[in-house]
């Protein structure tokens, strides 16, 4: 079982090239009534099987396809180790389980490809950030979205993984610089500088620490997006003389004051993402309200059948799509011509959900895909997209 990253979905989107391809998506509970996630996973493979026996697969081979996604049903280890949704793929020549931080709506689909706009969601509101821990004991760098957290390993980047007592070694002055409070005590706060009662000597050491930290971020080893938000986390006296050492051009105004040393990877990300919300959404924000100016001067577009061949061709730069929303139908691309099916309340054999295969196209040429609530999308449509030209 896999964890969702971009280029898992570029993956999935590569190997959709041998239909039959099967997607399923679900809520899964992690406590109370758990006997209901295999319940309702059989119900939507036989919902699958169904659709691949309507997809042209005679008898026996839907029921060989889906092989390996029924012996689920009876992993007991499989199913004690669920997040709050569950998405899987199958196809003929691939058998992929996906364990994600986000309640699903049920689906089941049969098609050409992999349907994947659910996905999208974990991907747009989710921009990346990093929280710096920083302590005298130790520097610990946590790269996050909302729902993951990753300790980057710091060994190889010289002295950044070491303590202040090590970098300083070859100071004579001496310190111990204590946390006033517990590691429970971590809580948000404006980053000021503050000056201390005669200490600056020892400020001018703390600096010079930071610099070292600070170089060793930059080193390419760590592969870290310099352009991405920072929050700061550690005791209150340490943020500011980091931010003064430090050339990163996005530290945020608010860092957590605290002993950072005891809290886990996710516990940070946790406690950061109050503070980085408003900053990864506000390009979400941005764009939405452009979109709106934009709609009616041909430079944007609510409408299925501009959209989805400008998605094609490249021309759209961002699109807002409802989550759990479907238009069933089929795109000629030749033709260049979209045939939403007449009655939508199922999918007919052969026919795909067009607001997945613009977000698909869109993805795949570099555009922005925002997965959201309808009342989200501008204007309230299924779905809306500004082009590029």
């Amino acid at each position: 079982m896999s964890m969702i990253s971009r280029d898992e979905i570029q993956s999935l989107i590569q190997s959709s090239g041998e239909p039959p391809c099967v997607s399923i998506f679900m809520p899964t509970l992690r406590t109370g009534d758990t006997q209901q996630n295999p319940i309702r996973f059989k119900n939507l493979l036989r919902a699958a099987e169904e659709g691949l026996e309507q997809w042209g697969l005679r008898d026996g081979e839907a029921t060989t396809l889906l092989a390996p996604a029924r012996r689920l049903m009876d992993d007991r280890i499989f199913w004690g180790h669920l997040d709050d949704g569950l998405a899987l793929f199958r196809s003929p020549a691939v058998f992929k389980t996906y364990r994600l931080p986000l309640e699903l709506r049920e689906l089941s689909v049969v098609e050409d490809r992999f349907h994947l706009k659910p996905l999208f969601s974990l991907l747009m509101e989710d921009g990346h950030y990093y929280v710096l821990a920083l302590s005298l004991k130790s520097i610990r760098l946590i790269l996050a979205t909302r729902h993951e957290a990753r300790e980057i390993d710091l060994g190889d980047a010289g002295d950044l993984a070491k303590s202040f007592r090590e970098v300083m070694s070859g100071l004579t002055r001496r310190f111990a610089l204590e946390s006033p409070a517990g590691p429970g005590a971590v809580g948000r706060s404006r980053i000021y500088p503050r000056h201390s009662i005669g200490e600056d000597d020892l400020k001018a050491e703390i600096r010079e620490y930071f610099q070292v930290v600070d170089d060793g971020l930059a080193d390419p080893a760590l592969d870290i997006d310099r352009q991405a938000p920072f929050v700061l986390a550690g005791v209150e006296y340490l943020l500011p003389r980091f931010r003064e050492a430090s050339r990163l051009p996005h530290i945020l105004d608010e860092g957590l004051t605290g002993n950072p040393d005891d809290l886990s990877a996710e516990e940070l990300r946790d406690k950061a993402w109050d503070i980085v919300e408003p900053v990864l959404l506000a390009a979400r924000r941005r764009a939405a309200e452009r979109c709106v100016e934009l709609l009616g001067t041909g430079r944007a577009s609510a409408q299925l059948e501009e959209i989805l061949p400008a998605a094609c061709d490249g021309r759209v730069d961002t699109l807002f799509t409802a989550r759990g929303v479907r238009v069933w139908g089929t795109y000629d691309p030749g033709e260049r011509r979209v045939e939403p099916q007449v009655d939508q309340q199922s999918q007919a054999p052969g026919s795909e959900d067009l607001l997945d295969r613009a977000a698909v196209e869109t993805f795949q040429r570099g555009g922005t895909v925002y997965a959201v609530e309808r009342q989200d999308v501008p204007g309230g449509y299924a779905l809306a997209a500004i082009f590029r030209y």
